[in-house]
């Protein structure tokens, strides 16, 4: 983990506000997941939740996922093998897919979400003399996949397919279940799906791609029994009759613990009896999922004040501050910069010593943060990130962008 006097030290030399991903904690973390569950299980990485990570991280899991004709780019340009990606996606770019399907490498597989995506990629598979492999994926009840029915229709279309080879069964329905129960279920059922997939098809399917949504506890009282979760998942598996090889599909339970985000106040003020600490950063760079106009405490530390130098680990609530009781420490609330009353990171924090210049770290923000935001509005630039190194060596992967030139209107003259 990043130590605190580390983290002060990033700020220093790339300024604020600033993403810091630390990829020495995703080995372990990818270890502990794998190790929980049966032999042979592969894991596949959402790469919406960070692409940052994605160098040190496309060794250390089977597949990686993608979802637009960007993330397919940024994959290629790092070197990433074809072979390792499912193109995914509600809607999928034609001439994106069709380069995906150009390749020398085919993908490990594309995803199927309606009877006109079928079409789009037998068609494109049909003029490259190619054999796509295919995974039909099951809605769960929303605008992504194909319904029971259809999926059903599209397995028999699918059985003796000259350019579409159907592999199996993918199934996301939503982040954060914190259920074992759930997981129990909507393995049990998906094992039944497969198993008549395999009666209508005449052939048993090979893969059945599962995303559990495992959840993160980016607030107080929000941790869950991982633990019970894995092992729920572990037994779902263990238990299937249609023996699919199953790959679990992860972004946020992967990567949020490797990314800190700091932010530095710029100033402070006192209204109507509130005291207010406003950050040069905002809700347009740091986005926790289920965050609703701060409500909840996110994990988040003062750095260098009268906590502690070094104490890296706890959060600002847990923290025992000598000579304060508590109850004691003076409240604030965390403001960004943007011009909207929406832009609160935190409400009543206790942030003894806190003034203009003292540095705030955000905590598991390693998914989404850096691409879930509102990172236009207003026009700010975007921060900086460094990825931290095996050696605890930190390097700028991005410089600071500014986004003022993508919201000028700027009229082609050619």
């Amino acid at each position: 983990m990043v130590t605190e006097a580390a983290l002060m030290r990033f700020a220093e030399d790339f300024g604020t506000p600033l993403y810091v991903f630390d990829t020495r904690e995703l080995s372990p973390r990818v270890r502990r997941i794998s190790d929980a569950l049966p032999s042979g299980t592969c894991l596949c990485y959402a790469v919406k939740a960070n692409t940052f990570v994605l160098g040190a991280l496309a060794g250390l899991v089977t597949r990686l996922e993608v979802c637009s004709p960007g993330e397919q780019r940024i994959c290629r340009a790092l070197g990433v093998p074809e072979a390792q990606l499912v193109v995914s996606g509600v809607s999928k770019d034609p001439a994106a897919l069709g380069e995906a399907l150009s390749a020398r490498e085919l993908p490990a597989a594309v995803t199927v979400e309606s009877t006109s995506q079928l079409g789009l990629v037998r068609s494109l598979a049909a003029e490259r003399g190619r054999r796509a492999p295919v995974l039909l994926r099951l809605s769960s009840g929303n605008q992504f996949g194909l319904d029971r029915a259809d999926l059903l229709r599209a397995a028999r279309d699918l059985a003796d397919d000259p350019c579409l080879e159907l592999r199996g069964v993918q199934f996301f329905s939503g982040t954060q279940k914190g259920s074992a129960r759930r997981l129990r279920r909507e393995l049990a059922g998906l094992d039944a799906l497969m198993l008549e997939l395999g009666l209508a098809c005449g052939r048993p399917l090979p893969e059945l791609e599962y995303g559990p949504g495992l959840p993160v506890a980016y607030f107080d009282g929000g941790a869950v029994d991982e633990g019970e979760l894995l092992a729920a998942l572990s037994e779902g598996i263990e238990g299937l009759s249609c023996r699919a090889h199953v790959t679990l599909e992860l972004g946020r339970s992967l990567v949020a613990g490797c990314g800190t985000y700091l932010t530095r106040v710029t100033d402070t003020k006192t209204v109507a009896g509130q005291r207010y600490a406003i950050v040069d950063g905002g809700m347009h760079q740091i986005v926790y999922y289920g965050q609703s106009l701060a409500m909840r405490r996110p994990p988040v530390r003062l750095l260098g004040g009268p906590c502690g130098e070094g104490d890296g680990e706890r959060d600002l609530g847990t923290r025992n501050v000598p000579g304060h009781a508590p109850g004691d420490a003076p409240a604030w609330n965390v403001c960004g910069s943007l011009c909207t009353v929406n832009d609160i990171l935190a409400k009543q924090l206790p942030l003894p010593g806190l003034a203009e210049g003292s540095l705030l770290a955000f905590g598991r923000a390693g998914a989404y943060c850096a691409t879930e935001g509102m990172s236009l509005f207003l026009s700010r630039d975007l921060p900086r990130v460094v990825l931290v190194g095996a050696d605890g060596t930190p390097e700028l992967v991005r410089a600071g962008v500014r986004t003022d030139p993508l919201n000028t209107p700027c009229p082609d003259r050619s």
